[in-house]
């Protein structure tokens, strides 16, 4: 269980799977240890795995770290169960559901691509940078396009401390990452309570998110302040590092992969050969890039942008024979499953045509990437459609090849921590 309070917490941060490897290696697939502030279960237990995530009714709630709870706030949706999970899931599928998202956000998403696509010609750019400033600020123009233009960087610069807290052990003292994260929440909170301030005495109205929060007259959809505060925090945190990453990892494995790259291409080409220079994807374009979506879900499986989630024990729970006291949380480890030779031949190898088979594997018991049961990711297809708008205009725009040398992590994140730079160029 390592030292007291801080627990193997360093061990499992520096080393990540090479950790989890270990560990069963010497306990088996289930076996407990102390991350983040908690005694844990981990689990690296397929079928268990499965079980966990389908049975929140018998009392395996959802388990953040303190820190998650503390930064993106209590009434988020990873946080809540319950009726009160129901309730904010359903006001969150009102702002970026299938039918919302076909109607009223793709167009959005288009426009904001094209727009900020342009003049990237014989540059070196940082993709890693570039597809989190993009990703941002299409969540964030979702939510208020009106205030996104004076707001936007001094509000971003906040979040990228929130973000980074997110993650790391509550200690509360200057210096730590947990410190700067409760100093970014505090100030993005500023900047949301004043804004919605503002909204509320405008006698206008705005086509965006926060409009259809404050005014919505349905009470099933309807949210306190404190609730629309963390509400807005949790559709800026969940996508803005799924989507950036999974942009830049997808950029990495087409540029090593030209067979997968040129069969994407063909795809996006025949869209456009359709189409005038200046008209956008429609919805049943984007039902097309079927070739599209295998490359974005080998990317999620191969990068693993998720490593799994966490529960927690509301009573002393038996599993697999092994009794779990109450309090104690479950690290649903679901990394190794993106690696099971059974599952996915030759695991490690970038192969997205192996989601185009008539039994996709998206619809395997073991698919867990996007979580399972009551909680799968409500914003799942939000993000594949934004990573397969930004694939189509970057690959029918550009070529590209990599600045060598330049490192990439896999775990706690997965990112680039010197940037992940790119000469581009136009056809």
């Amino acid at each position: 269980m390592g030292w007291p309070f801080f627990g193997e917490t360093h061990k499992f941060l520096k080393q990540g799977p090479e950790f989890m490897k270990n560990q069963r290696a010497r306990y088996g697939n289930v076996f407990k240890s102390h991350i983040l502030g908690s005694p844990t279960i981990i689990s690296m237990d397929p079928e268990l795995n499965r079980y966990i995530l389908l049975n929140e009714a018998k009392g395996l709630i959802p388990g953040y770290p303190q820190s998650m709870l503390d930064i993106l706030g209590k009434c988020n949706i990873a946080a809540v169960y319950g009726s009160t999970h129901k309730h904010i899931r359903n006001n969150m599928l009102s702002l970026i559901g299938t039918s919302l998202i076909k109607d009223r956000l793709l167009p959005r998403i288009d426009r904001y691509m094209r727009l900020h696509l342009n003049n990237w010609d014989d540059t070196t750019v940082d993709i890693q940078e570039k597809t989190m400033n993009l990703t941002f600020l299409i969540a964030f123009k979702q939510i208020a396009e009106v205030e996104s233009s004076s707001i936007y960087e001094d509000f971003k610069v906040e979040f990228d401390k929130l973000l980074v807290g997110s993650l790391s052990l509550p200690i509360n003292i200057p210096g730590t990452k947990y410190y700067h994260g409760l100093k970014g929440r505090k100030n993005v909170m500023k900047f949301l309570k004043e804004l919605v301030e503002r909204r509320r005495e405008s006698p206008v109205t705005s086509d965006d998110n926060l409009d259809l929060m404050l005014r919505s007259t349905d009470s099933s959809y309807m949210l306190s302040d404190e609730e629309i505060y963390d509400q807005i925090i949790t559709i800026l945190y969940s996508g803005y590092e799924t989507v950036s990453t999974t942009s830049m990892m997808a950029v990495k494995y087409l540029h090593d992969h030209p067979e997968a790259l040129q069969e994407l291409r063909d795809e996006h080409f025949s869209i456009r050969k359709t189409k005038t220079a200046e008209e956008s994807i429609g919805w049943d374009d984007y039902k097309s890039m079927k070739f599209t979506r295998a490359v974005i879900l080998e990317t999620l499986r191969l990068a693993t942008v998720i490593n799994g989630v966490l529960r927690k024990t509301m009573k002393t729970t038996e599993l697999n024979g092994f009794v779990i006291p109450e309090g104690w949380r479950i690290y649903v480890y679901t990394r190794e499953i993106n690696y099971d030779p059974i599952l996915y031949p030759e695991p490690f190898k970038f192969n997205p045509w192996r989601w185009l088979d008539t039994k996709s594997l998206e619809w395997h018991k073991y698919f867990l990437i996007f979580g399972g049961g009551g909680r799968i990711c409500p914003g799942k297809d939000l993000g594949i459609v934004t990573i397969s708008i930004f694939l189509h205009y970057f690959v029918t725009s550009y070529r590209w090849e990599e600045i060598g040398g330049q490192k990439i992590l896999k775990f706690p994140r997965v990112e680039a921590p010197n940037g992940f730079h790119i000469r581009v160029s136009k056809f």
